[in-house]
């Protein structure tokens, strides 16, 4: 019989490794960029009177001021609104579309006493520090990239081959998808049987482990149905102490539920089927 209390007791504290926790890399890339504009908006720095200053860049260079935005750490492609001062909802963008406007925003944003007081120097400078900051909102997806380059690992380590991110338009005969479109981390093929799998980790709680609980419960008999196929989660992290009891159901609605730990015995029921 499957054991939950054991399943929880071996999950990983972290997964986390130097090297994931900022991608300079595309920080860089993301700075260089626009590294242009912000050197134009340099020219505000230390002054007093910006709008004076900012009529000087916007009839030398008006689009200088369309990444404004990154300077409060929000991205332009986010298209994100806000209250004017008469309370209703605009974009951002507008903002930058005439001088007025983009004193308003300097203004009302605090970015007018940063700039006057000269408390940055380098606005190139700020902006690697303001990308680095956001760059932490995407440690999350690193840390299922590494789940996943955990589990293959131990694939190949056991001479076992698979195949990554398979589409479920391969499966003709699985039909009770309907016309959802899956996308498998793993699939491995073996005399018996085709193991579809979904990996996944998480350091911190949330309502998503919920709702990912519940529907690998509601995927796998819809895949489990049909004799050849069978779903397989490999998941693991400490952030499933928050949703355990939903976990726990899905662990025994599931058949094939591992961890990092566990996953031992999956990997040894495969090796048993392979040629």
């Amino acid at each position: 019989m499957k054991d939950f209390e054991r399943f929880m007791s071996q999950l990983s504290e972290t997964n986390t490794t130097l090297g994931s926790l900022t991608d300079f890399e595309k920080v860089s890339t993301n700075v260089n960029k626009i590294a242009l504009k912000l050197t134009q908006l340099n020219y505000l720095l230390g002054k007093q009177d910006l709008q004076a200053a900012v009529h000087d860049i916007y009839e030398e260079n008006a689009k200088a001021f369309e990444v404004l935005d990154i300077l409060v750490a929000v991205r332009s492609k986010e298209k994100k609104k806000v209250l004017d001062k008469n309370y209703i909802p605009c974009l951002m963008e507008n903002y930058f579309k005439d001088e007025a406007s983009i004193y308003e925003f300097i203004h009302e944003t605090g970015l007018e006493n940063v700039f006057r007081s000269k408390q940055v120097t380098n606005l190139v400078d700020y902006v690697f520090g303001v990308e680095v900051g956001l760059d932490t909102n995407a440690r999350k997806n690193r840390g299922g990239d590494i789940m996943a380059q955990a589990v293959a690992r131990r694939f190949q380590e056991n001479r076992i081959p698979f195949q990554q991110e398979v589409y479920s338009t391969e499966f003709k005969e699985i039909q009770s998808l309907g016309t959802d479109l899956k996308r498998f981390d793993f699939v491995i093929q073996t005399r018996q049987t085709i193991y579809l799998i979904e990996t996944n980790y998480y350091n911190g709680g949330g309502s998503k482990l919920n709702e990912v609980a519940r529907a690998y419960s509601e995927l796998a008999p819809k895949i489990n149905q049909y004799p050849s196929y069978k779903f397989v989660w490999i998941t693991d992290g400490q952030g499933w102490w928050s949703a355990k009891s939903k976990l726990e159901e899905a662990f025994h609605l599931i058949p094939h539920v591992y961890n990092l730990t566990s996953m031992d015995e999956f990997i040894q029921k495969v090796k048993n089927q392979l040629p």
